[in-house]
């Protein structure tokens, strides 16, 4: 262990974010790894290229940008091993298919991203995967829903769009006595907020589309495993043919070394605003973790170290007039950005659709709209809110 790795361990989350991932000494002194393109890789001669005895023998394999990167969120995450894949999606589905054979039986969080769920409802449904939505704050009592063949549990925490938390160490220590895979998306959180292995998860998901991009111009997730479920997770990704791109690798490499600073001011903006709309008539919750009135706080505030910039609130108007006050709250917006995702520098806004969920059904009081706080001052979005809250009261 060299110097300035066993330093690290012991550094604060900014200290570690500028330096994980990169070795200046591999790369002639460069601070940054270099963007490596590659399909063929040469070797010296045929019995180097038969037992593959180099560290690289073809891109989709690996090469020295996407192995920095991997390197970095094992740093971040504890684990044993990360694969890249190109979307958030894609880092729910090839854990999925790496786990879950025809016949049996998979626990899905009731609060899941939906593209999640459209997955698991088409493409596992027809594997012969069976898929079971359970409530989110369920805990321990997850157990009494794990059959003899549940292979996975699938977890969210805050759950996407309602922001219901999850008892993970409850779920995963559950899950373990039956021998199940615990997977976890926890991009709301990012590794310097939570980190699921420490709480018994198996598989940490993220989609770094969001914070570790943080510019609104990279696709990518990322998927580390633990030392038991590594190896098959691997696995899954060189028999499906799916690598990171060398390009967004470092991008996502240069956006790390700032998510802990932009995380602070999302998460200090997001609270500020979703402090204001508490107060507000209009509005009939705010569904925010860090609340104190949210009923997932206590939970949030004994396993969480922070909150990040994305939260909801539901807009009070009764059903027949929902969907037209929300779109004059939306229409009205200026610096809010009508558009999916998140974590980006610029603040968001939509209207969320839980026509699909099972348990956590649309709230009575009105229309969930969320927001994504992005880098702007707070006074202006707060300004901008303004204009949208008086176009909806004149619908």
């Amino acid at each position: 262990m060299t110097r300035k790795s066993s330093m690290l361990g012991a550094a604060g989350a900014n200290t570690r974010l500028a330096h994980i991932g990169n070795d200046p000494r591999s790369y002639h002194g460069f601070v940054n790894p270099p963007v490596v393109h590659a399909s063929t890789v040469l070797f010296p001669d045929s019995a180097t290229m038969e037992g593959r005895g180099q560290p690289y023998s073809y891109g989709t394999r690996a090469t020295p940008t996407t192995d920095a990167l991997c390197a970095a969120f094992d740093e971040l995450e504890g684990s044993a091993g990360t694969i890249l894949v190109p979307s958030g999606l894609a880092a729910i589905s090839v854990p999925f298919l790496a786990y879950l054979s025809a016949g049996d039986h998979a626990l899905i969080v009731d609060s899941v991203y939906t593209p999640c769920r459209n997955f698991c409802n088409t493409m596992l449904t027809r594997l012969g995967v069976e898929i079971e939505y359970y409530d989110p704050e369920i805990g321990a009592g997850i157990e009494a829903l794990i059959k003899p063949n549940t292979k996975l549990v699938h977890t969210e925490a805050p759950g996407s769009n309602t922001f219901e938390m999850q008892d993970i160490r409850a779920i995963a220590d559950a899950a373990h006595k039956h021998g199940c895979v615990v997977t976890m998306d926890n991009t709301w959180a990012t590794p310097l907020y939570f980190r699921p292995l420490d709480f018994g998860v198996d598989v940490s998901i993220h989609a770094t589309t969001k914070y570790p991009s943080g510019h609104s111009d990279i696709v990518m997730g990322s998927v580390s495993a633990n030392a038991k479920w590594w190896p098959q997770l691997e696995e899954a990704r060189i028999l499906m043919g799916i690598c990171g791109a060398p390009d967004d690798s470092y991008m996502i490499l240069r956006g790390l070394r700032t998510m802990g600073v932009r995380l602070e001011h999302h998460q200090k903006s997001a609270l500020a605003i979703a402090q204001w709309l508490e107060g507000r008539d209009d509005v009939a919750r705010v569904l925010h973790p860090a609340l104190p009135s949210f009923p997932g706080h206590e939970i949030w505030k004994r396993d969480f170290k922070g909150s990040s910039g994305i939260f909801s609130f539901v807009l009070k108007a009764d059903a027949e007039n929902a969907k037209a006050k929300a779109h004059a709250f939306l229409d009205a917006l200026t610096y809010f950005g009508l558009g999916y995702s998140w974590g980006g520098f610029e603040s968001l806004a939509l209207q969320v659709n839980l026509s699909d969920r099972t348990i956590r059904k649309q709230p009575v009081e009105g229309p969930v709209i969320r927001l994504q706080i992005g880098l702007e001052d707070v006074a202006d979005l707060q300004k901008d809110l303004e204009q949208g809250f008086l176009a909806a009261a004149a619908v």
